[in-house]
């Protein structure tokens, strides 16, 4: 495998002694620790789960797998890490809260989105606090992370297939440079989950919050038909979240507005979220997200590879309408 490096990557004397995967339990980080068990990519150092504290079902059921039956056999460690619970530092006035992407419906009744920045606080930062315990940086007693010496490095290996090169971002950071085997192997989505498929692991779902507001329609019937607990904490934590973050809000910053997990900007219970008649689903061009939810956001939740704005088209491809 090639190394990928990027704008702010180091350049190093001597090559990374450590290679990390961030792992979600995805279909490509999923395809990318089997292949390392494999050895048809590098033997992991390690693989870096960043929980939530509110990961779906299928999320945990399938990590479970693969560290029972892919890492371990293999001599690879999955450590999992956390920031918190999400959920529960959303509804807690006296804790922090990093804003989730919802939905708003503003005074004047126009749309509106909340900016996402709770990846980089649930899973970048605790990934990269985690890489730099790695390359030797003190930690302090209140757990805190020190810095890394200029000359270490590690790979931090990316799953980014090749038909999502455009989610491909630089770690920010030039202790962690950001790799991405998929890219480089020129392996589409559909490879790797071909590849998890013929090794048994085919039912591998993207990582994502169970209160999630990217989540599909076809995510939100599966949660309610399949997994009710969960369905009820995010039925529940929809209607807790109109006003904004209990924090905010006991603070005196109440949200100019009214939030949802949904993008029809009507409460989880009640949205229009039960399979459309079977016809040809084609996103339309411009077309409002609510009429387009069958799917969701195809890129799902992922640190490093976080949608911003409408995804890019992939060269020779072209959007029409049904």
């Amino acid at each position: 495998m090639t190394t990928q490096h990027h704008q702010n990557s180091p350049h190093p004397t001597k090559p990374p002694t450590i290679q990390a995967l961030s792992m979600g339990a995805g279909v490509q980080s999923s395809a990318l620790l089997l292949m390392s068990a494999q050895g048809l990519l590098p033997k992991l150092d390690y693989a870096a789960f960043a929980d939530t504290g509110w990961e779906r079902p299928e999320t945990y059921a399938a990590l479970d797998r693969l560290e029972n039956e892919v890492a371990k056999p293999a001599g690879i460690e999955i450590v999992r890490l956390s920031a918190g619970d999400i959920r529960r530092d959303a509804l807690d006035p006296n804790s922090r809260f990093s804003t989730m992407p919802m939905f708003i419906k503003n005074r004047d009744g126009s749309k509106g989105m909340l900016r996402r920045q709770c990846t980089s606080t649930y899973k970048i930062k605790i990934l990269l606090a985690e890489a730099r315990r790695r390359l030797g940086a003190e930690v302090f007693d209140d757990g805190r992370i020190g810095r890394v010496k200029r000359s270490q490095h590690l790979n931090m290996w990316v799953g980014i297939s090749s038909d999502e090169f455009h989610r491909a971002k630089d770690s920010g950071v030039k202790y962690a440079v950001n790799t991405f085997p998929l890219l480089e192997l020129g392996l589409t989505r559909a490879d790797t989950q071909a590849y998890l498929d013929s090794h048994g692991f085919a039912a591998v779902s993207k990582s994502a919050c169970v209160g999630c507001p990217y989540t599909s329609n076809a995510g939100w019937r599966n949660l309610r038909d399949n997994h009710p607990e969960q369905w009820n904490q995010a039925v529940e934590f929809d209607h807790a979240i109109r006003e904004g973050s209990a924090r905010a809000n006991a603070n005196g910053r109440p949200l100019l507005g009214q939030a949802f997990l949904h993008p029809s900007l009507q409460p989880l219970d009640s949205a229009s979220i039960d399979a459309p008649p079977k016809r040809r689903h084609l996103r339309l061009v411009g077309a409002d997200e609510a009429d387009n939810w069958e799917d969701g956001d195809p890129d799902g939740c992922s640190p490093w590879a976080c949608r911003s704005g409408r995804p890019e088209t992939p060269p020779g491809s072209s959007e029409v309408a049904a």
